[in-house]
């Protein structure tokens, strides 16, 4: 390439940044179709390169958004497999309370024994509750929920409707807003006529 056409393409690019031309640039030299075809091949690119430069900033911004969200998921749903891991402990306390009231029912001589089971109960609700766990324990003659609520069997029963929980068999969870267990329930069906 020729110093003047360096020089007419400098100069041009100015111009087109918003900068004055020199005073002795030629005139002439702009329509040359030589360096016409440089300056639009030139100008494509410039174009293609801005275009490349913005799709590289929304793909970072994006990726940002994105690790931004896990993070804040993970911090908010991290303990989800601990919780679903512990739930059986919760379980077997339930079993271990109701079989303890139900061996002595004027509460005993195993009267301690079922206050230290109700404790830690109580204190085993209450932690899982300050991490954001929160109980699905639907009452019998509640309606059917089943985003929350998993029907272990469908039994006809005369005085509830047909849809509705007659029995709870195990409580669910739910971590924030995440269901961790359904709650597992017996389902009242339509009676036969």
């Amino acid at each position: 390439m020729t110093d003047a056409k360096k020089q007419h393409i400098d100069e041009t690019s100015a111009m087109a940044h918003g900068e004055d031309a020199p005073e002795d640039a030629p005139v002439a030299a702009a329509t040359d179709p030589e360096i016409a075809a440089e300056l639009a091949a030139l100008r494509r690119e410039r174009d293609e390169m801005q275009d490349r430069l913005m799709r590289a900033l929304a793909d970072a911004e994006n990726a940002r958004k994105r690790a931004d969200k896990d993070r804040r998921d993970a911090e908010t749903y991290g303990g989800s497999r601990f919780v679903r891991d512990i739930l059986p402990v919760y379980d077997s306390l339930q079993r271990a309370l109701a079989a303890a009231k139900g061996a002595s029912p004027d509460g005993g001589s195993d009267a301690p024994v079922i206050e230290g089971i109700e404790l830690t109960l109580r204190e085993l609700v209450k932690i899982l509750e300050r991490h954001g766990v929160s109980r699905i324990a639907p009452e019998a003659g509640a309606p059917f929920d089943p985003q929350h609520h998993e029907a272990m069997f469908e039994a006809p029963v005369p005085d509830i409707p047909a849809g509705n929980v007659i029995q709870v068999m195990a409580e669910g969870f739910i971590l924030h807003d995440r269901l961790l267990r359904p709650a597992q329930v017996g389902v009242s069906s339509t009676p036969p006529s």
